[in-house]
């Protein structure tokens, strides 16, 4: 057990502590949720930065991370949508839990044919995340800030991270189509 895995099972442990003070009856709720929500994407970053600075990167790591993002986003997006239950809401959230899944699926199955590497994380996917992490910030916070419209933002981020979405996985699928077409 390392730094960089003790930061992501911190980034698991936080999804049942996110819950139970977002559905708190008291009006600190959603400001107390907003920073769980980026204290979890702080440890994100961090994790795989100590992990290659520290020379720490370790198997469990490799298959930690994904899965303690993945984990954290969707129960986010889907009580989002729990208090937002409208089509609009609906429609982002959709693209992205579905797309992880299947970007996940690619990766699992290009690992077992040897060819991981070509379904490697990207710049597009990391400006992606970081869309996707600002905009669930926003719409957990709701409040505005100086008039800004928190809420708008993270509305607009959303649908901004989904079309980044779509992009990022037609990258990665055409990058697996060599291997997804052999007989």
């Amino acid at each position: 057990m390392n730094i960089p895995n003790i930061l992501t099972l911190l980034r698991i442990a936080l999804i049942p502590v996110f819950i139970v003070i977002f559905y708190l009856p008291y009006s600190w709720a959603r400001e107390v949720s907003a920073l769980i929500f980026a204290l979890a994407a702080l440890t994100d970053l961090l994790d795989g930065y100590l992990a290659r600075r520290l020379g720490q990167e370790s198997s469990l790591g490799a298959f930690l991370d994904p899965v303690a993002d993945k984990l954290m986003v969707a129960t986010v997006l889907i009580v989002l949508l729990q208090q937002h239950p409208t089509v609009w809401m609906a429609i982002p959230i959709a693209i992205i839990i579905g797309r992880e899944i299947t970007i996940s699926a690619l990766r699992e199955w290009m690992a077992e044919v040897g060819a991981r590497s070509q379904v490697a994380v990207s710049s597009l996917g990391k400006v992606k995340t970081t869309a996707q992490m600002i905009a669930i910030f926003c719409l957990i916070y709701q409040e505005s800030i100086l008039n800004i419209p928190v809420f708008t933002v993270g509305y607009i981020l959303l649908y901004i991270a989904a079309v980044l979405t779509v992009w990022s996985m037609c990258i990665y699928l055409i990058a697996a189509w060599p291997r997804l077409s052999e007989g």
